[in-house]
């Protein structure tokens, strides 16, 4: 796994701390949409002032004083420092910035927590103890495989952590960066616009913009069935932000090189996607070559809630990586912060010796393989737009404070039922300063089906390359026409 990324790794080595925190025991009913007044008390420690949104000096003001705190009383990236007052939290003593001992990229990411053992297991028999921190969508997943569901709770690990010049990147963005409507000005990435989310955009943009800079990988995805069957998709994928294109593009989030290895019938299909930093100036392109016809045409469709190749109609394009493309559908709320059990550290199920078949239980991954911790996420309500469209009329994000990833997501059917459960494991990639999600699985409660997404144990190691610079040139139409042969 070579990695050449352009920033350099500052971060103090360090998970643990025993700082108090100032986070309450605010409590949230999953059948209401918003926090008590408790909870509400508590967003209102770690927002911008209201002044924040006014013009000329008192916003700048409010943003400044933001500044003055990352790295102080915030993380670099906006978190809170301190850990939770009953001490399930630790602080953030600048997360996990080295390989474990003897580690070698061909290894893959081996656990650096591999001593770690559970400290509470929550099954369908105690889940009314632990309610209170658990997602509407994954006490869902209790109700529809009580036998074999359960959440294995782990010491938390603050190990998010970045480069110091993404940090730095940050705190220019900061003092500059504000929301037009749907429009983002003032940001020219790497970094992280809004540390302390004021609005649902704020937090959504958080998430769509944070930094990883380049990847390539080949991953595999296994559309399941409620009886157990499976196959195997595979998708090369070659990403590159902005910032990492030469000549630079500022005003590109992303740009996708992707090409389908398995199965047979999608081989040699290619996507090619720029999307936009703000949807509101520019929207996303894409193209696909279809191998059989060997032409490429226009994808304009390749968006909200178009149905991908190879997915068995259980994943929309807009909810990889949790969500991406345009916000132009929903109105996002931001209900406040609380403390969830989200997947984290999930180092075991990178492990290459873990087979395909042996990972799968009927409904979900083997719970068993899956590693829980208590962190502070901001959550996001989005619901549709009048006179909008889209399969999931309403979804829930809940979002890690430290990174801005998204860690779960809850989606709703138009009678307001639970439909489609998210989870989207976060890993700290230690080599690279790039917290990453994999796999990511989407669970459809009302069939038992299920897709799991972004899985590397059967494949070749590395499994990711981190931090390579891309070639504009390389992401033309013409590339597709190069690349398309069979």
């Amino acid at each position: 796994m070579k990695v050449s990324t352009n920033f350099g790794h500052d971060g103090k080595r360090g998970l643990e701390g025993d700082a108090e925190a100032f986070v309450g025991d605010a409590t949230f009913d999953p059948s209401r949409r918003e926090f008590g007044a408790r909870a509400a008390a508590l967003a209102l420690t770690t927002t911008i002032p209201a002044a924040a949104h006014a013009q000329g000096d008192a916003a700048q003001q409010a943003r400044a004083a933001l500044v003055a705190r990352l790295g102080v009383d915030l993380t670099p990236n906006g978190a809170e420092m301190a850990g939770n007052r009953e001490g399930t939290i630790p602080a953030w003593a600048g997360g996990l910035t080295r390989p474990p001992t003897g580690w070698q990229p061909s290894m893959g990411y081996t656990d650096p927590f591999r001593g770690d053992r559970p400290i509470l297991r929550i099954d369908a028999r105690n889940l009314e103890q632990h309610r209170d921190k658990v997602t509407p969508g994954l006490q869902a997943m209790f109700r529809r495989y009580p036998a074999t569901f359960f959440l294995d709770i782990y010491p938390t690990r603050r190990s998010f952590a970045l480069p110091q010049a993404i940090y730095d990147a940050t705190r220019r963005q900061a003092a500059t960066a504000r929301l037009n409507g749907l429009g983002i000005e003032g940001y020219v990435g790497p970094g992280t616009p809004f540390p302390v989310p004021r609005t649902g955009v704020e937090a959504m943009y958080n998430h769509t913009t944070r930094f990883f800079g380049s990847v390539r990988t080949c991953r595999d995805w296994l559309p399941v069935r409620a009886n157990g069957d499976f196959y195997r998709v595979g998708l090369c994928e070659d990403i590159v932000q902005g910032q990492n294109m030469v000549p630079r593009q500022d005003g590109i989030l992303f740009s996708m090189f992707a090409h389908y290895d398995a199965p047979a019938t999608l081989q040699g299909t290619i996507y090619l996607i720029h999307d936009s930093v703000d949807f509101t100036r520019g929207g996303r392109s894409a193209w696909i070559y279809n191998a059989g016809q060997r032409r490429v045409r226009r994808a304009p469709d390749l968006a909200y809630d178009n149905i991908d190749d190879g997915t068995e109609g259980m994943r929309t394009t807009d909810d990889y990586w949790g969500f991406q493309g345009s916000k132009a559908r929903y109105d996002f709320n931001l209900v406040g912060k609380r403390e969830m059990y989200i997947p984290y550290n999930a180092y075991r199920l990178q492990d290459p010796s873990l087979k395909y078949a042996d990972m799968l239980e009927r409904g979900h991954i083997k719970s068993d393989l899956q590693r829980y911790e208590l962190h502070r996420v901001w959550v996001v309500d989005a619901t549709l737009k009048p006179g909008m469209s889209h399969v999931l009329p309403r979804r829930t994000f809940y979002i890690d404070e430290d990174s801005h990833t998204i860690a779960l997501a809850d989606g709703y059917d138009s009678r307001g039922n639970m439909w489609r459960v998210y989870t989207y494991p976060l890993v700290q990639a230690y080599d690279a300063g790039v917290m990453f999600q994999a796999p990511f699985v989407t669970h459809d409660v009302s069939n038992g089906n299920f897709i799991v997404t972004g899985l590397t144990n059967e494949r070749r190691q590395p499994a990711y390359t981190w931090g390579h610079m891309g070639r504009w040139a390389d992401f033309q139409v013409d590339a597709i026409r190069r690349r398309g042969t069979r």
